[in-house]
């Protein structure tokens, strides 16, 4: 059974939506700011405040003198998470693969290949990205603007430090404190809501059709272990986003098949089923192939504990064994 690692072109911007954006998979959206959803949070922090920047136990302190006005957001995870803490009317642009809220200030930036000269030309007093590609950083403290990076969260925690993070950089703790409630009592609903299992589901997660996926320690992973279900990639021992061979997933026969390649590629459970070998699979014929929201499954904020609780209304319309 032949397990590969190395990363397609494709993949590597996939991965980049899980470890750094998979905002590939998201739909443009218009660029003017008339029509921006508007956000009624009242500030409730004091500046200066000070935050982390980068990975949340191992990143570096930056210091936000006042609160920002004119905010540039080169991920789309942390533009979703900008509306959600109400800090939605501070922000003066996002790259061009941010597509929620509707309405937001879409712009041609980009987060892969950030142009620091096209940042400052919106003149931001904060600039919020998800890593530090084409010397971001640097160039941005030149011109004295602040960087705050919100890498690939590793865990639903992380996601929760993230948006106090991005909520205490904007002035807005508070509303960022009842989002992580929200989002932490939705999640405990919809784990509660499904029953336990003697056996735990196996699943093959597809994040594109040369059969990259994801294991059970990846952030995708991990919701849905909060379900007991098991990747089948476990056993592969390649990582957390390895590339399996189509014989090796025959053979491991899973539950369950997730895709996150419909809406990007056009794969569905019929030409799913139609692959040679695949129509006889636990999957197939228990008519367990089901179509995410790519983006739900992709990014990490706010939206979340939607993805979760799309995972539990799938997990508990399996039969039992």
């Amino acid at each position: 059974m032949a397990v590969s690692t190395r990363p397609t072109r494709r993949f590597r911007s996939v991965l980049a939506a899980l470890t750094v954006s998979t905002a590939l998979l998201a739909g443009a959206c218009s660029s003017s700011t008339s029509d921006a959803p508007a956000t009624t949070a009242a500030s409730d922090g004091s500046f200066p405040v000070t935050v982390v920047s980068g990975p949340t136990d191992s990143g570096t302190d930056i210091t936000i003198e006042s609160r920002p006005q004119s905010i540039v957001s080169l991920s789309p995870s942390a533009t979703e998470t900008l509306w959600a803490v109400g800090a939605g009317d501070q922000v003066k642009a996002v790259d061009n693969q941010s597509d929620y809220p509707a309405g937001i200030p879409v712009t041609d930036l980009s987060g892969f290949q950030p142009n620091v000269e096209a940042i400052l030309g919106y003149a931001p007093d904060l600039v919020i990205a998800s890593d530090d590609m084409n010397d971001l950083v640097s160039g941005l403290q030149k011109a004295k603007v602040p960087t705050l990076l919100l890498p690939a969260a590793t865990s639903i925690d992380d996601v929760y430090a993230q948006i106090e993070r991005v909520a205490k950089a904007t002035g807005h703790e508070d509303k960022g404190t009842e989002v992580v409630d929200t989002m932490r009592s939705d999640i405990d609903a919809a784990v509660a809501s499904v029953p336990a299992r003697q056996q735990p589901l196996t699943y093959f997660h597809e994040l594109d059709s040369t059969l990259y996926t994801v294991t059970s320690s990846s952030f995708v992973g991990q919701i849905y272990s909060l379900f007991g279900m098991k990747s089948i990639a476990d056993a592969a021992g390649q990582g957390d986003y390895p590339q399996l061979s189509a014989e090796f997933v025959v053979q491991a026969n899973p539950d369950l098949i997730f895709l996150a390649d419909s809406q990007c590629c056009g794969v569905t459970a019929e030409s799913v089923a139609a692959r040679p070998g695949w129509s006889g699979m636990k999957a197939v014929t228990g008519n367990q192939i089901h179509v995410l929201d790519e983006d739900l499954s992709s990014r990490w904020g706010p939206r979340v504990a939607d993805q979760v609780k799309a995972v539990a209304a799938i997990v508990a319309q399996v039969p039992a064994a």
